[in-house]
């Protein structure tokens, strides 16, 4: 049996009062493309950080490719391309200069060099672009360079923070079809991200963090359907026994009228207001409760259609955080304790 080419176990960091970490654990197989999705705040780029070896955890272990990275962060790094959030470029460098300085520090000389930085350049379309100043490029050139510097040392593992931020639509499809094309190539990507819908085009896997945990993993057909690891972490919290469907309605008049009727009626939540309809849930959506209710509402309103809807990836993940799925309360960090064991005010 292989081992999985990435491993995070247990693992948590502190930073003053601040817990960013509690207790991640997850894996990545080889070949994988694996989207890390949380709002801001929720612990992604710590845990490509010390994926990274440029921050340690407290507790825990991480292994790339089976190497610690905290025991042999030298070994790892020649396995891994990082590339981070935020990309300043240099003035009065151009691209070809760029580049040519960063596959010498990864060892290339010669032939070789000369060699992988045609490859890199291609790859990524930057070849008409080698003369042009790297601070006179736009943000999809921009990424594409800093996609380049991480692809030199042809890494098998990409760490990739937040890559299609600020892009135009357009320069998200170019960075879609390079993700495919690595894919192709056998590179297993971690990507993280606060969109969900983009990633989840892209990605075989799907890694959910919230307040420094891992609240679900899984594809995204398992997360449609509230399933995966960490979907259930407390024993007492019961997840997707009760079918949940969401349905699209419209009626002749004010929507006013159609949200006051859903409130009225038990097991109804709504989702979304639209200019002629809302989008709303029935709990416990048998044949015979959905029949029941259509009568009921088209007795009460003009109504005019009633459509069975796919729950959206972000609605499926904003149910799993509702319904505490994964996540434990945790009470507020009390301070370290003083040295010594003096008492507050002491000193």
């Amino acid at each position: 049996m292989s081992v999985p080419l990435v491993e995070m176990n247990n693992v948590t960091r502190r930073f003053g009062f601040v817990q960013a970490l509690r207790g991640v654990t997850f894996t990545l197989e080889r070949g994988q493309v694996v989207g890390l999705i949380g709002a801001n705040g929720a612990g992604k780029t710590t845990a490509m950080r010390i994926l990274t070896s440029l921050d340690l955890p407290d507790t825990g272990t991480v292994r790339i490719d089976g190497i610690d990275v905290a025991e042999q962060p030298n070994l790892v790094r020649r396995r891994i391309g990082w590339m981070p959030d935020h990309f300043q470029p240099y003035k009065d460098t151009t691209v070809g200069d760029y580049l040519d300085f960063f596959a010498r520090a990864h060892g290339f000389k010669g032939a070789d060099l000369h060699c992988r930085l045609a490859e890199v350049m291609d790859f990524t379309d930057l070849t008409p672009l080698i003369s042009r100043p790297m601070d006179r490029l736009s943000k999809g050139q921009t990424q594409r360079l800093c996609l380049g510097r991480t692809l030199l040392n042809d890494p098998d593992l990409l760490l990739l923070d937040e890559p299609a931020a600020g892009l135009d639509p357009r320069a998200r499809m170019e960075f879609k079809n390079l993700v495919r094309m690595l894919r192709e190539r056998g590179k297993t990507l971690l990507i993280s991200s606060h969109i969900l819908t983009e990633l989840a085009e892209m990605c075989d896997t799907l890694v959910f963090m919230d307040g420094g945990r891992v609240v679900h993993q899984g594809d995204k057909a398992s997360l449609l359907r509230h399933e995966g690891v960490g979907a259930s972490d407390d024993p007492t919290v019961k997840t997707g026994t009760a079918k949940r469907a969401i349905y699209e309605i419209e009626v002749a008049g004010p929507v006013a009228d159609l949200c006051a009727w859903l409130e009225m009626r038990a097991g109804w939540r709504l989702v979304e207001t639209q200019s002629d309809g809302v989008r709303a849930e029935l709990e416990g959506a048998s044949p015979e409760l959905v029949a029941l209710e259509v009568r009921r509402l088209a007795t009460d309103l003009p109504l005019i259609s009633f459509n069975r809807q796919e729950r959206r990836l972000e609605e499926a993940f904003i149910d799993i955080l509702r319904t505490g799925a994964g996540t434990k309360k945790t009470p507020l960090l009390s301070p370290p304790p003083l040295p010594g064991g003096a008492k507050e005010g002491a000193l």
